[in-house]
């Protein structure tokens, strides 16, 4: 299934690498059941990020939650080689990746590899890469995914001068994705929307919060 039949209007994406992993698939249920449809899987090396995340093992473990509740993973790459993880994301679960432009010689041709695997593909670029330098290879990307923090660890301030990098980017490709990722709350959400975004990532202002599907509810509800 394509992204384009995974999205309603906007979505808010619940970032697992911020939930409780002791509590992980307990927590994935509420929130598929609260009305949550895309979770955000971050994967990191070690190298192209510093820490190193969750991988393959868990999303083993809890694409049959996702996948049997009507649910999809959309795996953030944060890692060097990305093409060299892709074999292994879709045979444990994934449906989508996003790799960075900053990690590849050729993103068009990366893109074509992760289809191979019939995974949906997405582009990231870190605050310091310019919109336009995205744009020019956007085509064949089924989203593009606009850093909002450095990337590599979940919990940082948000960095307003995303705003302006989405609206550039939304001026550049009217029809595409857009996703913001990093510092993402109430506070943001429906300015960040404003700006062109139509995929929101969250993770401590959902599982941060004692009660998930009420802080779900409440961004979803921002964007109303």
């Amino acid at each position: 299934m394509p992204w384009r039949d995974w999205i309603r209007t906007v979505e808010v994406e619940p970032s697992l690498y911020a939930a409780d992993f002791a509590r992980l698939g307990e927590q994935i249920e509420e929130l598929l059941r609260s009305g949550a449809r895309i979770f955000h899987f971050d994967v990191g090396d070690g190298h192209f990020v510093p820490p190193v995340t969750i991988g393959p093992i868990v999303l083993r473990s809890i694409s049959p939650i996702v996948h049997r509740l009507g649910g999809r993973l959309d795996c953030h790459l944060m890692v060097e080689q990305p093409e060299s993880h892709f074999k292994a994301i879709a045979e444990a679960g994934g449906d989508s990746v996003t790799f960075h432009v900053e990690a590849v010689a050729d993103p068009v041709a990366t893109a074509q590899k992760a289809r191979q695997h019939e995974l949906e593909v997405g582009l990231a670029f870190n605050p310091e890469t310019e919109p336009n330098h995205v744009a020019e290879v956007a085509e064949p990307f089924d989203l593009l995914l606009c850093m909002s923090i450095n990337p590599g660890y979940s919990g940082q301030p948000f960095m307003p001068e995303a705003l302006g990098r989405i609206e550039r980017l939304r001026a550049l490709l009217p029809g595409k994705h857009i996703q913001v990722d990093g510092g993402v709350g109430p506070d943001n959400i429906r300015l960040l929307r404003d700006a062109g975004a139509t995929l929101f990532v969250v993770g401590t202002s959902i599982f941060g919060r004692d009660d998930l599907t009420r802080a779900y509810d409440g961004l979803v509800q921002e964007l109303a």
